[in-house]
């Protein structure tokens, strides 16, 4: 068994292979003048089951780039196992046609991934679940929930909670993790006028004197999320904090996220932090390398893993 990082989020890959009492691989991931992307495995990889660490956020194409090289350059070394082990799946958001003539660039990611030489592809917190359909490969995905639970629970130990969905579309996401606090369940209704803006309508719950909590896997821009917050607040929400598992936090985000009714916004490090992040008061950040960590090794111990969702 092999851990090998390319670059896109290389703390984690440390993180994982401490856990696991192993060191990275050595590999040359590099670019030319022009940019092309180099890839040189430095060790031996022969008949080894290898495990790929490489989160395809920003810059999202120039990482997906890195790990397709490196399931190529693996394939070729004559690994007898390849898995991708992706935390953060960009591109997930396009799992359907919008609008006619209209991508779905996940099931295409997925099928340059399955090309490019992966047998496997453990990934966390997909958008949409159906997105496992894409890959003609075994797909784990695994979830932030568990993990999320256990720190929700310290923090708010006997205080009233409700969680909440910030869109209709989260609502399964945030019923579990209602379900698993044994907490009441709000849900914001919201109508999106234009890609990137929100406008909250209603909420829908008891929300008066609470300490609400929402819940999400993808924060990008914040609108939605500092919406949502701002409403809750209006409503008598005694608190306002949010868990989203993929802090991607693009543009101006994290000033937003500062600005807003927001006590806290947790998020995993599935994708590496920027300084902004790294300084703000108002955002913390859960690890998920122990997750991920278990996972590989019950992987290649070819063990279960489906109770790493308990």
């Amino acid at each position: 068994m092999k851990l090998i990082s390319c670059n896109s989020n290389r703390p984690l890959a440390e993180a994982m292979g401490a856990c696991l009492r192993m060191r990275l691989t050595q590999a040359d991931v590099r670019r030319f003048s022009d940019m092309e992307i180099y890839v040189e495995i430095l060790e031996n990889v022969r008949g080894e089951d290898v495990f790929v660490i490489q989160s395809t956020s920003f810059p999202t194409n120039d990482n997906l780039m890195e790990l397709l090289i490196m399931l190529d350059a693996l394939k070729r070394g004559s690994a007898r196992r390849i898995t991708a082990v992706i935390p953060y799946f960009g591109y997930a958001r396009q799992d359907r046609k919008t609008a006619p003539r209209a991508p779905i660039s996940a099931k295409l990611v997925a099928n340059l991934i399955t090309t490019a030489g992966a047998d496997r592809v453990l990934t966390l917190d997909l958008h949409a679940g159906q997105i496992q359909g894409f890959f003609d490969i075994p797909v784990d995905n695994l979830y932030a929930e568990p993990d999320f639970s256990k720190d929700i629970r310290s923090r708010y130990d006997g205080e009233p909670i409700t969680v909440v969905s910030p869109d209709i579309g989260g609502v399964l996401r945030a019923r579990g993790m209602a379900r698993r606090l044994d907490a009441d369940l709000a849900i914001i209704d919201k109508r999106r006028e234009r890609a990137g803006v929100s406008e909250v309508m209603n909420i829908i719950g008891d929300v008066k004197d609470r300490c609400c909590i929402m819940i999400d896997d993808i924060v990008d821009s914040a609108g939605t999320l500092c919406n949502a917050a701002q409403a809750l607040t209006e409503a008598g929400a005694k608190s306002v904090a949010a868990y989203v598992t993929h802090g991607v936090l693009s543009g101006d985000a994290v000033g937003r996220v500062s600005a807003s009714s927001l006590e806290k916004l947790v998020v995993t490090d599935s994708i590496l932090v920027t300084e902004a992040v790294r300084l703000s008061n108002t955002i913390e950040q859960l690890t998920i390398a122990p997750l991920m960590a278990d996972a590989v090794s019950r992987i290649s111990d070819e063990s279960s893993i489906s109770s790493l969702f308990d």
